[in-house]
């Protein structure tokens, strides 16, 4: 009889696409100017200030693991996503570098950000390049006019998102100008949704899918991408600052419009809560308020709705079928910290 193996764990999947990239990204950076490319290897996780290997992890590779699984899913080899996971893993480096300086955080991976350690305009620069440099890799790719196009609708949306997140912070929490649960799902599709739909949409256009599996497959990465803030959300308010490396109820700090504070507001509950969220130093009583007006348990059934329509149409699209399991591992792991 032969034996059953389980899948594998989404750890193994993200490392073993980790492992088949890591080459060609370090030689993509390896082209840039040698003071970008410290600062593009430090924002990887790969060097200290300076240039020293660094012992610090970096990020989990979600985005260049999904142009590899991708490309799988189209049928072909993993390695032909190859140049999409580079593509899309500079722009979500860039996109970093920048929003780090856009919204004053100092810190990222429990380390000064880039701008905190180099200076803003060094950091400016070096997201620069890490965009020219996505935009250079896809060029020399065979079907490259398919992938740039892909690319710069991406990259129009995340303008588009972090434009509508910032400009989120200075409305008003009441009243016919605030923030609605609908102008918050199109926020976090752009932001943070458009760019995981390109990599499983861009791994499977170099892999030769057809415009239908490539659009299943963004659509189905840009719901992950919400359920992905949603639960982020989550975390910003309730989460555990030793395992999220950010501090105890910092979005309510920074004034953000996350899910569960505008969906709290919805509640007779709440009546108190406009006040609460005026004064940064009662974080705490804030977070209880919003759970107990709802706005936690609100989040998260929002992320398990559109983490069931990625899985839909994961299941539905004509995919291979080992890579749809590794996609279907990757989102799980995702949204599953809170879920």
């Amino acid at each position: 009889m032969t034996a059953l193996h389980a899948p594998p764990a989404a750890p193994e999947v993200l490392a073993h696409c980790a492992a088949l990239v890591r080459p060609a990204l370090r030689k993509a950076v390896g082209r840039l100017h040698p003071w970008t490319a410290e600062m593009a290897a430090y924002s990887l996780g790969w060097c200290e200030v300076g240039g020293t290997p660094a012992t610090a992890p970096g990020g989990k590779g979600v985005r260049q693991a999904l142009a590899v699984l991708g490309a799988r899913a189209a049928g072909a080899d993993g390695r032909a996503g190859i140049p999409a996971a580079v593509a899309v893993e500079l722009v979500h480096t860039f996109s970093l570098l920048h929003d780090d300086i856009m919204d004053g955080d100092a810190t990222r991976r429990r380390r000064p950000a880039v701008w905190k350690a180099y200076g803003t305009g060094p950091a400016v620069l070096a997201g620069d390049a890490l965009f020219a440099l996505a935009v250079e890799t896809l060029a020399a790719v065979p079907q490259s006019t398919r992938a740039l196009r892909l690319l710069s609708a991406t990259l129009a949306d995340l303008v588009r998102g972090q434009a509508d997140d910032l400009l989120f912070t200075g409305r008003p929490y009441t009243g016919p100008d605030r923030v609605t649960a609908e102008e918050y799902r199109a926020m976090a599709e752009a932001k943070t949704g458009a760019l995981l739909g390109c990599a499983c949409a861009l791994g499977a256009v170099l892999g030769g899918a057809d415009d239908d599996t490539t659009g299943a497959l963004d659509r189905a990465g840009r719901h992950l991408g919400i359920a992905f803030q949603l639960v982020d959300d989550v975390l910003g308010i309730w989460g555990d600052p030793a395992v999220t490396g950010k501090p105890a109820g910092g979005d309510l700090r920074e004034r953000k419009k996350t899910y569960p504070v505008l969906a709290a507001l919805d509640s007779p509950a709440a009546r108190a809560l406009p006040e609460l969220l005026d004064s940064p130093a009662r974080a705490r009583e804030t977070a209880e308020l919003i759970e107990a007006a709802g706005g936690r348990t609100a989040a998260l059934t929002e992320a398990r709705t559109h983490t069931a329509a990625a899985r839909t149409l994961l299941t539905q699209a004509p995919l291979a079928a080992e890579a749809a399991g590794d996609l279907l591992t990757v989102l799980d792991f995702l949204v599953g910290r809170e879920l």
